[in-house]
């Protein structure tokens, strides 16, 4: 409990500093406001490891291409949004458009060209997703994007969203799955954090040429059956504490 207090208001105190701090990076090249949000996530994941005791532990970093790349990361956390600015140089995210609005981290978003979906849009959206995706590629870069769509409980899974089979078959890049037990330490909407090592696996990228539901039922199973073990190994941590 005195952990998790102090690491939110941390939280909070880091965020509103580095989101006000860096209005003045926006009028610059968009390469600051990158290292300036690296600066703002970093800074989150190490208060997390030295204030609410939460460690990391990465595998199968060779299966990660260098250069371009799509990761199909399960998402149960709000640190996962927050991690992988420290393994790519030039993460982007896929996300909802709304969060575009919130004053300083939207404008911050805006600048690091995150890809926003309008899930309202419909067909028009995921036309905006293939052309923006295929810009980020061309330019060098690396996409994250959480197929789920939203995040859910260790231990639970909805079907992944089929835009996702749709990107990867558009685009020349290849399709890296991501799984993670970080909502077992950070868990989602919860106060309080748990200490313990959340452990991050690349699996090895998926085969290109699919058909799009074969690609989604393939990248799904990979994902939820490797997720499913580290939610094991993880759940063994409380039980030696």
């Amino acid at each position: 409990m005195i952990r998790s207090f102090f690491f939110n208001i941390l939280y909070i105190v880091w965020t509103i500093l580095l989101s006000t701090g860096l209005v003045l990076l926006l009028p610059l090249p968009r390469r600051y406001m990158v290292e300036g949000k690296r600066l703002w996530t970093g800074g989150i994941v190490f208060i997390a490891r030295w204030v609410a005791g939460i460690r990391h532990e990465v595998r199968g970093l060779e299966n990660l291409p260098k250069g371009p790349v799509i990761l199909a990361v399960k998402h149960q956390s709000a640190w996962d949004t927050l991690f992988f600015d420290s393994i790519l140089p030039d993460a982007v995210y896929v996300l909802k458009k709304e969060l575009l609005s919130i004053p300083f981290v939207g404008w911050h978003m805006r600048k690091t060209e995150m890809i926003a979906l309008d899930r309202s849009a419909g067909v028009k959206s995921m036309h905006l997703l293939l052309a923006k995706a295929q810009a980020t590629l061309d330019a060098g870069r690396q996409i994250v994007i959480f197929p789920e769509g939203t995040r859910t409980a260790p231990g639970a899974s909805v079907r992944y969203m089929p835009g996702l089979a749709m990107l990867a078959a558009a685009v020349d890049a290849p399709v890296v799955p991501v799984a993670l037990n970080s909502g077992l330490f950070w868990a989602r909407k919860a106060f309080l954090k748990r200490p313990g090592t959340i452990i991050v696996e690349f699996l090895p990228p998926m085969p290109r040429g699919m058909e799009r539901r074969a690609f989604l039922n393939e990248l799904q199973s990979r994902i939820e059956d490797k997720t499913r073990a580290l939610e094991s190994e993880g759940r063994k941590q409380f039980s030696s504490q």
